[in-house]
């Protein structure tokens, strides 16, 4: 099915018509966060986390230069094997109109297109948020603002790492985008359990999140419901080679120039080689854990619609 601009697979389209429950999935993890192999292998079995939890996955990102929710399989490996894919945040979304590339949705992007197609809980990694360095080069995430205006569930494991986080919590609260930890008290470092922050409200279940939900809508408010759910500590980055790692990641960055949406990549692709794949399978870790309980929360938000 097509929705103006936005293409919505079959699957994706029915399941919304029928009450099915339903995770959206960001593309930019498999198309600029992981190495191949690997990309493919993580995303294929997000969506099998999904589908066992008892969700429907849909995998979002843009073909050929049009939005679509609910990427087939070999969409899926066309987007992470090709060498000029792009990445695309909500302004990069209608020029695909005109450039036609493939392109890797952020959780800006991802959020905007699921809320469109009707999805209600989506899953990524690690959010975009506050740069250091931001009060003098104003460099935040679009995620930002598009999280105080797509009102969705979304499971992350806290702001990445390389992020000014006690910032991005603070513009958080500015834009009231409610935060609650996932059986935590703490707000996660995504590679890590605990970024050094508290969150305010914790919650201990998927009906808590989804009675949160409702009452945001009987609301009417616009804001999206941050659901922090840390990495197990089984499988966290060993805390103690964060910190240094990341300062040799940021120095190295302005040796460089990096700058852009190409920083982000940069920093964690630097990480990855400094940490030998340990932030790597951190992040693996994470992500299925978040895909995990997103399919939890959608399966109980629609529970509680049938209840009501």
């Amino acid at each position: 099915m097509s929705t103006g601009f936005i293409n919505v697979a079959p699957e994706i389209s029915e399941a919304v018509n029928a009450g099915r429950p339903i995770v959206a999935l960001e593309s930019t993890i498999f198309t600029h966060g992981l190495p191949r192999p690997r990309n493919v292998e993580v995303a294929e079995e997000a969506e099998q986390i999904v589908r066992d939890a008892g969700a429907v996955p849909a995998t979002i990102g843009v073909v050929g230069g049009v939005p679509t929710v609910g990427l087939t399989k070999d969409e899926i490996v066309e987007l992470s094997n090709d060498d000029d894919v792009i990445k695309s945040s909500i302004r990069e979304l209608a020029i695909g109109a005109v450039n036609r590339k493939n392109a890797g949705t952020t959780i800006a992007a991802t959020s905007l297109l699921a809320y469109r197609a009707g999805i209600k809980v989506f899953a990524t990694g690690g959010l975009g948020g506050v740069h250091h360095g931001a009060q003098t080069n104003f460099d935040e995430s679009a995620d930002l603002l598009a999280l105080a205006q797509n009102p969705i569930v979304l499971v992350s494991s806290g702001a990445k790492a390389v992020l000014d986080i006690h910032a991005t919590l603070e513009r958080f609260e500015s834009l009231s985008v409610p935060i609650v930890g996932y059986q935590t008290n703490a707000y996660p470092g995504f590679y890590v359990a605990e970024s050094g922050f508290t969150v305010p409200h914790r919650v201990e279940s998927p009906e808590d999140v989804a009675t949160i939900y409702h009452a945001q809508r009987q609301l009417e408010l616009t804001t999206a419901v941050l659901v922090g759910n840390p990495v197990p500590v089984d499988e966290q980055l060993d805390p103690s080679l964060l910190d240094g790692v990341v300062e040799q990641a940021w120095a190295t960055l302005e040796e460089q120039g990096v700058k852009g949406q190409e920083v982000t990549p940069f920093l964690l692709e630097f990480i990855r080689q400094a940490t030998g794949d340990a932030s790597l399978n951190a992040n693996v870790a994470l992500y299925r854990n978040n895909a995990r309980v997103a399919a939890q929360i959608a399966v109980a938000l629609e529970a509680s619609n049938g209840s009501k």
